[in-house]
């Protein structure tokens, strides 16, 4: 039997609403007597509500199985005063960091969501202040690079953008605590007690689930829901082992390539 990392967003839902299939993916998947680990550079909701949210959409989930980026965040900062630009749904999962509005070791980018508080979060001025503390020598960090995820109403921008500004603007490199960093995948592999090579990661983003996963060793599953764009896939140069129309088919594969 396989060890298998989940995306969530845009493998097992789209802006909550689950994707066909994905909950019987899953049930199934476990009858088989795969190990499972949910791994997600969801940035808007607290690990808890999460968790509470794929279980009211019927998805056999226990809290322990779920891998967040704030998560990785509060490991890797812990004990630093933190300037931190996250949903405020998140702070909680921050324990054990020290969160200021100036002097601070260490600058926290969190991710994008579909309110306006994103526009509070990201405002000039918080980013102005986030330019201010690297420039007198805090560190860069942020839970993910995305460029954009995919929602319900289409492709919406998401924080990578601001990171890349900061980068320029203060001449340091972000170093990245979410997928697709090496730290991230090991930790989850490391989880399940299983080997990279022996490792399946379904995901529906080339760069970050795809690429990111290959370069740590592990075999992919490229899903065609979510973000994933077929001229994207004929461009790239990360080839996937496989690519499947959605989760929802991943039982029956899995079951015929373990067969040939």
């Amino acid at each position: 039997m396989a060890a298998i990392l989940l995306d969530l967003d845009g493998v097992l839902h789209v802006s909550g609403e689950p994707i066909p299939g994905a909950v019987e993916a899953v049930s199934t998947l476990r009858r088989q007597g795969h190990r499972l680990r949910f791994v997600t550079n969801n940035t808007t909701h607290s690990r808890a509500a999460l968790a509470g949210e794929l279980r009211r959409h019927g998805l056999e989930l226990d809290h322990a199985e779920l891998q967040t980026t704030a998560a990785a965040a509060a490991r890797a900062l812990a004990g630093k005063r933190v300037f931190a630009l996250v949903m405020g749904a998140l702070v909680d999962d921050l324990d054990g960091i020290e969160l200021v509005g100036d002097g601070a070791e260490a600058v926290l980018v969190g991710g994008a969501d579909e309110t306006d508080e994103t526009g509070r979060v990201f405002s000039y001025m918080n980013l102005a202040r986030a330019f201010g503390e690297l420039e007198l020598g805090a560190e860069l960090y942020c839970l993910h690079k995305n460029r954009w995820w995919q929602t319900s109403r289409g492709p919406l921008l998401d924080s990578g953008a601001f990171v890349a500004g900061l980068e320029y603007a203060a001449g340091v490199e972000a170093t990245v605590l979410g997928k697709p960093s090496p730290a991230f995948f090991e930790a989850a592999v490391a989880a399940l007690d299983a080997e990279p090579a022996l490792t399946w990661m379904v995901g529906d983003d080339l760069e970050v689930d795809i690429a990111g996963a290959q370069r740590f060793g592990l075999r992919t599953v490229l899903v065609r829901t979510g973000k994933f764009r077929p001229d994207a896939l004929e461009r790239s140069t990360v080839v996937p082992d496989a690519v499947l129309s959605s989760i929802a088919f991943l039982p029956e594969w899995l079951d015929t390539a373990a067969a040939a």
